[in-house]
């Protein structure tokens, strides 16, 4: 029987080379264990944000909410607040033990884009079961900025898993004691919390908080903006901030968090009843971040939230999220770090690379 876990990028250009992935897969597409999947060209405004549902193809349901057809080949401006359905260039004919989940890539968090993968016959977005043949689509929604996008972009990446990968607390513990995973008391129930830093230990800005009214971001354009532009400071002189009903802001984690070479992580909801407001997650994390040994070491989670309907008071050391830990298969060919030359590996406090630093 072959071993449950996440599949490791070597493991990954196997399906490439086996028909399980299907279209031109380029080598910088792969990461230590996920893909980054690419914009195709044709895309959609729709009217709402749906899901085809089981026994259902998303371009038969695609018919009754679909507004107009784009083009993304040149470029289009998706805008502030609309839906829209973007074909991605690669499909899927994974193989029976195989199932996959997709997720919003760091930068496309970091932006406010809400951006979620969607199957024929899906039922959940992310969701991709054992066995799926078919296209794969991008439901994306722009919250705080419009944004400008061409095809061959890439805003979500996937990631393979084989059987059941996630660690159960005791199996955390124990990883944990093996290869501490947070600089500090590790808080394990249902994963590893993480808690926000509203004491950074120079200064008092603790954060950003997005404009409401912004000019446009071409998402091909990196390290090009000006913060100031597009973000207001967020500063905590009593280590506590009132989050405003429907803001978004980029806040820190208060621990350090590492990620073992065989394992790999995803951020996941803390709990709904702990306040208005949550995370907004742009959840892999890679075999290696946060790593000493691949450049990583004192590496925080960058935490995307966004506020309900009332005011809430969120206060230093609040737990805010959780990190689900998942076994590797085997390590990965590569860690996530500087042979990379990955944008987040031992980051604070961070805007997405679109941003003059």
């Amino acid at each position: 029987m072959s071993a449950a876990g996440v599949l490791p990028d070597r493991m990954i250009r196997d399906l490439v080379a086996g028909g399980a992935i299907i279209g031109e897969v380029e080598p910088n597409q792969l990461q230590p264990a996920s893909l980054d999947l690419r914009l195709g060209r044709r895309a959609w405004r729709i009217r709402a944000s749906f899901l085809p549902g089981e026994g259902h193809t998303v371009a038969h349901r695609l018919g009754g909410l679909a507004m107009h057809e784009i083009d993304l080949g040149d470029g289009a401006v998706l805008e502030k607040g609309c839906v829209y359905l973007v074909e991605m260039a690669e499909r899927l004919a994974l193989p029976d033990d195989v199932s996959a989940v997709a997720n919003a890539k760091s930068s496309t968090g970091r932006l406010d884009l809400l951006t979620r993968a969607i199957t024929d016959g899906g039922t959940e977005f992310d969701r991709i079961p054992r066995a799926y043949r078919g296209p794969l689509y991008a439901e994306i929604c722009p919250r705080s900025f419009s944004v400008l996008a061409r095809a061959g972009q890439r805003l979500n990446q996937v990631r393979f898993r084989r059987g059941r990968s996630a660690l159960d607390d005791d199996t955390l513990r124990h990883l944990h004691a093996r290869a501490p995973l947070v600089n500090g008391e590790a808080m394990i129930s249902d994963g590893l919390g993480f808690s926000v830093d509203l004491r950074p230990a120079d200064g008092s800005m603790v954060g950003w908080r997005a404009k409401p009214h912004t000019g446009l971001i071409a998402l091909d354009r990196l390290n090009h903006y000006a913060p100031s532009d597009f973000w207001e400071e967020v500063h905590a002189r009593d280590g506590r901030i009132i989050l405003d009903p429907g803001a978004f802001y980029i806040l820190v984690s208060r621990e350090a968090v590492t990620i073992p070479p065989d394992h790999a992580a995803e951020m996941a909801p803390y709990l709904a009843m702990v306040g208005e407001f949550r995370v907004h997650y742009a959840g892999f994390f890679d075999p290696g971040f946060g790593w000493a040994e691949a450049g990583g070491a004192g590496s925080r989670g960058v935490l995307e939230v966004r506020c309900h309907e009332a005011p809430f008071v969120l206060e230093h050391g609040q737990v805010v999220g959780r990190l689900v830990y998942e076994r590797m298969v085997a390590e990965p060919d590569r860690l996530y770090g500087a042979p990379l030359a990955s944008n987040y590996q031992g980051q604070g406090l961070k805007l997405s690379k679109h941003f003059r630093a």
